[in-house]
């Protein structure tokens, strides 16, 4: 080896060969980095791994930096697929020949040989070199040169921008289930799946039922000859190869048209007598969505949820709420006051017939005691019969508190509201003595504010009319917030000015159990089991 491969690759230490991992990008020879081609021809030995019938991607795109004196180690796949007479099946299979590339890969270091193993990409990234660096880095000197991904790549030659600003962008492989696809596929902004060939059907499947099949492209074999781009919903499955990837690029990069922004060029240009009357018909693509955004940050939002709200146009709501939502670029907010329900759901259905996707923020679950009612009541009168509505589940505040002080839901259990401002509270009394007689365990929302401060008194004196006083009560406040409270305590001993309308109240059964625990914690149950009468 000349005095300028040793600088290039690193002299050996103590005897030891150095290995290295060494990233060839995606496939176009001139994209190897400046330090990959000074490793490569500075060498003594490069590996490269390639299928049975001989052929190397790695090696071709490395060719012209190799040398007539190099050694060459070609690894070999045993098997390409999961079929095989292996008795360990495909995973002992692989592990065998993992282990046996690196037996030999360490021969040439053990005798001071440098050794060079190309990978496609970067080595670190869905590599076969890992393999051998999990085996032997933490016994020879090592480093990993990096090198670019087909993700970046891919992006390239479609010319759109992956993600912005505050944007997430998840990475997939496409032997995922479909189902795990699916749902990872709406929760995220961005998405790039790769191993495609046969799963191919499956990912174009998770796509459109996550939504995003109409955003989503195609790249096969990024800046390679054989390269290829499309929509992927154009795509033949049959003509899918295991180098391809699909990419469903940033939503900021691709924002809709302004619908009100066609209005105003309508309204510019002359009459022709054909025109619809406004207000007439609904402007297609808009719709509704009420998001359950859970009852508190996004631990508790949902894939499906979080999806909505990222394809939104519009998000309206209860200012607290939607502060809870992060600012994306290009969406428009419309916060309102939490009593004016009624007026934010046709505000929300004007938008949507003017083509606008819109998403109500809901805290909890958007049904129960929230603005899905709201939405669809609206929504089932002129002129909003027409605006499709969706309702998306979210965590419901009792079930979060629940699962905070143990399971007090284990049985049959009721939900009441205690406001009274939508009902009179003889309602709320009645229906509370009733659920009381038949020893159901209560989750009672909205149970005071500034404003109603008497409710919770007199409701523990009606259950303490069906209920043992020393009946376990949940007190969860702000659950899943920066301000979280869970406290058990007697049902006599429950104080009115220590519940306000961020607290929700689990009052348990004749047959609710609290419970402490060896190591001091206190948990509440309701056991499934109720005792013959």
């Amino acid at each position: 080896m000349s005095e300028q491969q040793e600088r290039a690759a690193g002299a050996p230490e103590h005897g030891t060969g150095r290995l290295y991992g060494v990233g060839l990008g995606p496939g176009d020879p001139s994209l190897m980095t400046v330090r990959a081609v000074e490793v490569i021809t500075g060498a003594d030995v490069v590996a490269y791994h390639s299928a049975q019938h001989g052929r190397s991607i790695a090696r071709a795109i490395a060719e012209r930096h190799l040398r007539p004196d190099h050694i060459e180690e070609r690894l070999v796949y045993p098997v390409t697929t999961e079929s095989t007479d292996h008795p360990g099946g495909y995973r002992g299979a692989m592990e065998d020949f993992y282990a046996e590339a690196a037996a030999r890969l360490a021969a040439h270091l053990d005798a001071g040989r440098t050794v060079a193993v190309l990978a496609e990409g970067d080595p670190l990234f869905y590599g076969s070199y890992m393999h051998m660096h999990k085996r032997l880095a933490d016994r020879y000197p090592t480093e990993v040169i990096p090198g670019v991904t087909s993700v970046s790549a891919a992006a390239a030659r479609t010319g759109s921008p992956l993600v912005e600003a505050e944007e997430v962008l998840t990475i997939l492989p496409g032997t995922l289930p479909e189902e795990e696809l699916t749902a990872r596929l709406a929760g995220t902004d961005s998405a790039a799946v790769l191993k495609l060939g046969r799963t191919f059907p499956t990912v174009r499947r998770a796509l459109e039922r996550s939504g995003r099949l109409a955003e989503a492209r195609y790249v096969e074999r990024a800046t390679m000859g054989a390269e290829r781009t499309a929509a992927l919903a154009d795509v033949d499955p049959d003509s899918v190869p295991y180098f391809s990837m699909a990419l469903v690029p940033s939503r900021i990069g691709a924002q809709r048209p302004d619908p009100a922004a066609g209005e105003a060029r309508r309204a510019a240009e002359p009459a022709t007598g054909d025109e619809p009357v406004a207000g007439d018909e609904p402007v297609a693509g808009g719709e509704v969505v009420v998001v359950g955004l859970g009852p508190a940050g996004p631990m508790w939002l949902t894939p499906e949820a979080r999806g909505a709200l990222a394809a939104a146009d519009d998000l309206v709501g209860y200012t607290t709420y939607l502060d809870r939502v992060p600012v994306r670029p290009g969406q428009r907010r419309h916060a309102s006051d939490n009593k004016v329900e009624a007026v934010r759901a046709e505000f929300a259905l004007d938008l949507a017939r003017r083509g606008r996707r819109v998403a109500v923020v809901s805290s909890g679950d958007p049904g129960v005691f929230a603005m899905a009612t709201a939405v669809l009541e609206a929504a089932s009168v002129a002129p909003y019969r027409e605006v499709p509505v969706r309702v998306l589940p979210g965590m419901t505040a009792a079930h979060a508190a629940a699962a905070r002080a143990g399971a007090p839901l284990g049985h049959d259990y009721a939900v009441i509201s205690l406001s009274d401002r939508l009902k009179p509270w003889e309602v709320i009394a009645e229906r509370l003595r009733s659920a009381a007689a038949a020893d159901l365990v209560l989750a009672l929302y909205n149970p005071g504010s500034r404003s109603r401060i008497w409710q919770v008194g007199k409701a523990r004196e009606l259950l303490l009319e069906h209920r043992a006083p020393d009946t376990p009560v949940v007190l969860g406040r702000d659950v899943g917030g920066p301000e979280e409270s869970v406290r058990i305590v007697r049902l006599a001993d429950l104080d009115p000015e220590q519940v306000d309308m961020r607290t929700i109240l689990l009052v348990g059964s004749s047959q609710t159990r609290a419970v402490r625990r060896g190591d001091g914690t206190e948990v509440v149950w309701t056991p499934r089991r109720y005792p013959p009468q």
